[in-house]
């Protein structure tokens, strides 16, 4: 569930995008595509460098990536920056979401790599499957963006699209509760650092299984190993899905609450289509609850 995880993942069903290791970029405006551009050219026009980086997924390891500036391809893709409020979707080739703040993604700091610079014919390999991070890959440079939960870090990116996620997923969303309510806060604790790779409802991303449809995950766990298989999914099985300690008990106690609204709100237009069409397959039985 976890933003900094990445697990194996799936292509998402709503969003077409290029096939895995293509060496190109597309940019999307709510899922309709704005403009491509191969990575030769990118590289021409944005202001290609050597980066140093201190890589979370490289266990901390120095690295040195060819990258040009994050604000520069946003730029170049559409041609202004995301403004402030937007929200700005990472797209992988195997169906990876990240969102972030276009404000975020202005601070200094912030780059798209083509390759390691020390390394010839592209990256080495990266993740708990040791995949190729290529064609880009988002990192950072600057002191304590470092932290994946906090700074988006996603690889093997061939979209990066400019929407409003509760637009583009709105049934994500819990209808009819307060923004002061646990539930409330459980939705945006599920936005922050579950929708890259789950989805509710069919909408979000598509490494694991839906949490809420056929079932919600609520409907089949006790609530208490549900807590204890977030905090700590190794100590139940092995797979890809990651800890997460750094969330708090009053977040889990949200999340709880959310499952538990959104149950009452399923949206499953596969079942009522009645035809299994649409139900997203899974690289890694082991990435999820």
């Amino acid at each position: 569930m976890r933003l900094r995880s990445r697990c194996a993942l799936l292509v998402l069903a709503v969003l077409p995008v290029a096939a895995a290791h293509a060496a190109e970029l597309r940019f999307s405006r709510d899922g309709t595509e704005v403009k491509r551009i191969d990575a030769a050219a990118l590289r021409a026009a944005c202001g290609e460098q050597t980066v140093t980086v201190k890589d979370p997924y490289y266990d901390g390891a120095t690295k040195h990536y060819r990258a040009c500036p994050l604000v520069a391809v946003l730029r170049l893709g559409f041609g202004a920056p995301p403004a402030p409020a937007d929200d700005v979707v990472f797209h992988a080739s195997d169906g990876y979401a990240r969102p972030a703040s276009g404000r975020a993604l202005a601070t200094p700091g912030g780059w798209v790599a083509f390759a390691d610079a020390d390394l010839p014919g592209g990256f080495a390999p990266i993740g708990p499957r040791k995949i190729d991070a290529g064609p880009f890959y988002v990192v950072w440079t600057e002191p304590g963006q470092d932290d994946p939960d906090v700074w988006p870090w996603p690889w093997a990116v061939v979209d990066v699209e400019i929407t409003d996620i509760d637009k583009r997923w709105p049934h994500i969303v819990p209808q009819g509760v307060d923004v002061d309510s646990a539930a409330w806060r459980g939705f945006q604790v599920f936005r922050r650092e579950c929708v890259a790779c789950h989805a509710v409802n069919r909408e979000g991303g598509s490494v694991g299984p839906d949490l809420n449809v056929p079932q919600s995950i609520v409907e089949y766990r006790p609530v208490q190993q549900l807590k204890a298989y977030i905090r700590s999914p190794q100590t139940f099985r092995y797979g890809a899905m990651p800890s997460h300690e750094n969330l708090t008990d009053a977040d889990m106690e949200g999340l709880i609450a959310y499952f538990n609204v959104m149950r009452t709100q399923k949206y499953d237009p596969a079942a009522t289509r009645g035809d299994g069409e649409g139900r997203r397959p899974r690289h890694d039985p082991g990435a999820a609850p």
